[in-house]
């Protein structure tokens, strides 16, 4: 017996990420392999490049996303990935453009003069996304708001089905009891069985934790599903579609040596080619569960 359930479990963590979506009314969803290719092959050429780095369409299964779901994405970009969700969780959809803690970006200001007025701006920053976002609605495409994760409007704590952050946790790291916060607001802010997908910069697990705090873009894998699971969540499968192995970063690197940021490196240089060769970041893909 004690056989038979170990091997039900291994099979559970192997079925495809759609089997664990469910619909508004508690059925089974499923990913919309047609639809997601169809949203993919309208995006920009300069977008569709990166697709061998960022795999959106493998990615998105993974995690299970359909049409109709309501999605909170932490620091969305305006491309990446608000225009691919938008068309694709369709008119019942709901894509949350989600910000930080306000307490992330006091950490991050630290003693910064201008910090007053930075801080005071970010304040308004769930109105004004929301306010430039709509530009990027088509005809039939999901609704939008923004918010901020752990302070979520009354009527949308408990029900949103997936929260995403997508290279979105090295920030909070760096600072005392920030990321347990924000993912506290990501666990308040899902509906029980709701999904947590993380995509982020991986460290190698040899290096220092001074180093892989986050503050040169690089996280363990272990550290991260060791806080996730701090915060209440359950580990249900990890993938290597974002894996790059041709990253292999030492303590003197920063992620933002590689494309497409190239931080401090003149066009045609050495370094530059070489780290055009590498291509962007190794990344650990994982998704967790908020149990039912």
């Amino acid at each position: 017996m004690k056989k038979l359930m170990m091997a039900a479990a291994t099979v559970a963590l192997m079925v495809p990420a759609a089997v664990f979506a469910f619909d508004g009314a508690g059925a089974h969803a499923h990913f919309d392999t047609m639809k997601m290719s169809k949203v993919l092959a309208m995006q920009s050429d300069e977008m569709k490049a990166r697709y061998q780095y960022r795999h959106p369409k493998e990615t998105l299964e993974f995690f299970g996303v359909t049409p109709g779901m309501v999605v909170a994405d932490v620091l969305p970009g305006e491309e990446w990935y608000s225009s691919i969700l938008l068309p694709y969780l369709g008119k019942n959809g709901h894509l949350l453009g989600s910000d930080y803690p306000m307490n992330t970006w006091v950490g991050y200001q630290g003693n910064d003069p201008d910090a007053p007025a930075w801080l005071e701006k970010r304040t308004s920053w769930p109105a004004r996304w929301t306010e430039t976002a709509q530009k990027w609605r088509g005809e039939g495409d999901a609704k939008i708001s923004g918010v901020r994760i752990g302070d979520l409007p009354a009527d949308m704590v408990g029900k949103v089905d997936l929260v995403m952050m997508m290279r979105a946790t090295h920030l909070p790291h760096r600072f005392d009891g920030a990321v347990a916060e924000l993912l506290a607001g990501a666990f308040s802010a899902l509906k029980p069985g709701g999904a947590l997908g993380i995509v982020q910069h991986r460290a190698p697990e040899s290096s220092s934790d001074k180093w892989a705090d986050g503050g040169a873009g690089y996280l363990k894998q272990s550290a991260v599903i060791a806080v996730a699971e701090a915060a209440g969540f359950k580990l249900e499968a990890t993938s290597e579609i974002n894996a790059n192995p041709k990253d292999k970063p030492t303590e003197n690197d920063v992620v933002w040596r590689l494309p497409p940021t190239f931080s401090g490196q003149k066009e045609g240089s050495p370094e530059r080619a070489a780290n055009t060769a590498v291509g962007e970041s190794d990344r650990m893909t994982l998704r967790f569960r908020k149990p039912m």
